[in-house]
């Protein structure tokens, strides 16, 4: 991409209609905040020429993307779309663009090539202004396209549009994507005004005025491409997330992933999983998770942000946070691993086990009702039903070490900061408080006593 054009993300408004507190830029499709698409999506042509205008809950969608210090924007006052464009103004001229491509911060679904296509061609065509349409059945709450005679276009918004005046609705509406001219936008942009019924300075009236001005006005038709559709409230926002989630899953399906079940299976867009893996829905596989080769997820499992490695098996029931499972393990059904969870090659976990920033070896396994945290265990060692690492003393967490080869009978208590051996035994029973050394047997419980009852009287 020209390094003479930059880039400015829309990104301040509330969002009424999505009936949140959250700002809706931060309201998540597949797992993943909508304003992060369309920042991928911007990255790759623009680099480090994005510039996102915040206001509403500014400091949450500052804190969820660190990478873009420096290149924020304030908009204090949310009043409309053109006064954003006037906040960002400065910084657009001071780096010195010769063109500024603006994109709402609600468009998740518009491709990024389609975006760097469409510059190129708003480029070619010596456009001051150029801005996309796409055509609807129903227009909506968007802005509609009036074109003149002359087939010069304007943009009038919903609220103002007026069949008598404006003709009747043609179903081609605003996608609120523009290039923009920056010495032709300059002698305008700050003569919009809010004379509307919302009392807003919008961008869609700088179409008018720009042609007014003498400039060159283009508007360029993507015919019925939704992608393009910015989202406004709770059912445009899940049926982003449904047409996201169905082209996921068709891709992988296309390079040899086993999809069971696909119209439950959902994939977060940075999720990698290997062609000969097998999905089976209901499941989700969000976040910056991987599926090796071979490696099976059963139905009803939450995977995100974790590493599964070929030929594993997670099995039904499952949540996996931030954790690791090696190559040919197998966890669960109804396995918890938690972040700094690290399963080794041909570990096991069972049923009701779960783990927390834990280690467990090749080999090892913890096959019934267990919580490893703060736990690292050795290859081999096997950890018995009902066993739990008591790490935490009220104010600090501690380690627990299980040699390798180890047996942890069923029902035993670990009290950290503790060790046991390698190839030591601990009984069944037993609440372990002192280190137990290599190939010993500790038995820490009450004696049994046995007594003779007392005969019940006849």
């Amino acid at each position: 991409m020209n390094k003479s054009v930059g880039a400015i993300v829309l990104a301040a408004g509330k969002g009424t209609r999505m009936y949140s507190d959250q700002p809706k830029v931060l309201r998540s499709i597949l797992g993943e905040p909508m304003l992060g698409y369309v920042l991928d999506g911007l990255s790759g042509p623009f680099q480090d020429r994005v510039h996102v205008v915040v206001g509403f809950g500014a400091q949450s969608v500052m804190k969820a993307y660190p990478a873009y210090e420096g290149r924020f924007v304030l908009q204090e006052q949310q009043l409309g779309t053109g006064h954003a464009l006037q906040c960002c103004w400065d910084a657009v001229k001071t780096a010195g663009y010769e063109h500024v491509l603006v994109v709402n911060g609600d468009v998740p679904l518009a491709d990024g090539k389609d975006l760097e296509i469409f510059v190129e061609q708003a480029l070619a065509d010596a456009a001051d202004l150029a801005f996309l349409t796409i055509q609807l059945d129903e227009a909506g709450s968007y802005g509609r396209i009036v074109r003149d005679a002359a087939g010069l276009a304007r943009i009038v918004e919903a609220k103002d549009y007026d069949e008598t005046s404006h003709g009747p609705v043609t179903g081609e509406i605003n996608a609120g994507i523009y290039l923009l001219r920056v010495a032709a936008i300059d002698s305008v942009l700050f003569n919009l005004t809010n004379a509307n019924r919302s009392g807003e300075f919008y961008i869609t009236d700088l179409a008018e005025l720009v042609g007014q001005n003498g400039g060159r006005v283009v508007a360029v038709n993507r015919g019925r491409d939704e992608n393009l559709l910015g989202i406004n409230n709770p059912r445009e926002l899940v049926a982003a997330e449904e047409s996201l989630r169905a082209r996921i899953v068709d891709n992988l399906l296309e390079t040899g992933v086993v999809v069971r079940q696909p119209g439950t299976v959902r994939v977060g867009p940075h999720a990698v999983i290997a062609p000969g893996a097998e999905i089976c829905g209901p499941c989700d596989v969000l976040g910056q998770s991987s599926i090796g080769p071979r490696a099976v997820v059963e139905p009803h499992c939450w995977i995100k942000d974790s590493e599964v490695g070929a030929g594993a098996v997670i099995h039904a029931f499952s949540h996996l946070e931030k954790a690791s499972v090696g190559p040919d393990c197998h966890a669960g059904p109804y396995a918890r691993l938690r972040p700094g969870a690290v399963m080794m090659e041909g570990s096991r976990v069972g049923n009701f086990v779960e783990m927390k920033k834990s280690v467990l070896g090749p080999g090892a396994k913890a096959s019934h009702l267990t919580y490893l945290g703060d736990a690292e265990i050795g290859a081999g060692a096997n950890v018995g039903a009902g066993t739990i690492t008591c790490n935490y003393d009220g104010t600090h967490k501690h380690k627990t070490t299980i040699g390798a080869g180890a047996f942890i009978g069923s029902n035993t208590a670990l009290v950290a900061p503790v060790t046991v051996g390698e190839g030591a035994l601990v009984a069944a029973g037993s609440v372990v408080t002192e280190d137990v050394p290599d190939h010993a047997l500790a038995i820490a419980r009450g004696r049994q006593v046995i007594k003779t009852r007392r005969k019940n009287p006849a």
